[in-house]
């Protein structure tokens, strides 16, 4: 869980819970907590926000940063380890149907 300090502000936090593939828990300040997937923020807008879907699949839900104490990395990060899975596993579809097309009997 990452820690509030001057290096690590609660706007950087913020932006690696989006970047993160998996639930999160919003720990709210006046202590209550969500748990849920962060599919959006804007630090831009009047007042900024993120948005989620909870875990019961309601929402989606805003969250003002200014309600937002804490946030915590609960959930599996599903796509950890899965890029260069994908990336070998097109390579060799890519490998098996350049042989395919090469053995084909030419018109």
């Amino acid at each position: 869980m990452p820690e509030l300090t001057d290096d690590l502000p609660l706007e950087r936090i913020i932006d690696l819970a989006f970047d993160y593939r998996g639930n999160t828990t919003v720990v709210k300040t006046d202590g209550r907590e969500v748990e849920g997937y962060i599919f959006n923020r804007n630090a831009e807008a009047a007042e900024p926000f993120i948005q989620l879907f909870d875990t019961s699949g309601a929402g989606p839900l805003r969250i003002p940063y200014s309600e937002i104490r804490m946030i915590k990395f609960t959930g599996k990060d599903t796509a950890v380890g899965q890029s260069y899975a994908a990336w070998v596993t097109r390579k060799e579809r890519e490998k098996s149907e350049r042989a395919a097309a090469g053995s084909a009997p030419r018109a």
